[in-house]
């Protein structure tokens, strides 16, 4: 890995005390621009912390943290704002544990979870939130989580919480 320049170093601990999305998804595109991969990295990981108005550690916070960040993705893809409609009129109807277990348990991966192990942010995918959640779902949608991220040489392990 190579070593992080004085401006790559005071821009990592900036990031961590930002509250403003705004700021953030300049810094993102700034970074993009200088080829900085760690800053783009530790920008958008923060953006999606910060965006989810539910309580960090819950399963909303994590279901909401993951839609953000599909989103921001295909923003910057895409150079516009792009909602996943679809989902978040299902969460609206079923709430986010349902709609996360519906999605866990479809034969095929979503698009969102093809996404993010594409862009190496499976500690995103739904199926990570199913691990850090286990008492939320049912035992047959963790069995599905763990065989999904297995599939594609992603370590489920890698996201249980002990406790």
């Amino acid at each position: 890995m190579a070593e992080l320049t004085a401006n790559e170093r005071k821009t990592l601990i900036q990031i961590e005390n930002l509250d403003d999305p705004d700021k953030l998804k300049s810094l993102i595109d700034n970074a993009r621009k200088q080829k900085s991969e760690v800053v783009v990295r530790a920008a958008f990981l923060r953006l999606c912390n910060i965006q989810p108005e539910a309580n960090p550690g819950t399963v909303e916070h994590d279901v909401w943290k993951s839609i953000h960040a599909l989103e921001e993705m295909k923003r910057a893809k895409r150079g516009k704002t792009i909602r996943l409609t679809r989902t978040r009129q299902k969460i609206d109807r079923d709430g986010e544990a349902k709609t996360v277990s519906d999605l866990v348990l479809k034969p095929k991966p979503s698009p969102g979870f093809n996404d993010l192990i594409s862009l190496d942010h499976p500690e995103l995918t739904f199926e990570a939130v199913v691990l850090r959640h286990p008492k939320t779902f049912p035992h047959v949608v963790e069995s599905a989580a763990r065989d999904r991220l297995q599939s594609v040489g992603v370590n489920p392990e890698t996201f249980v919480i002990s406790q």
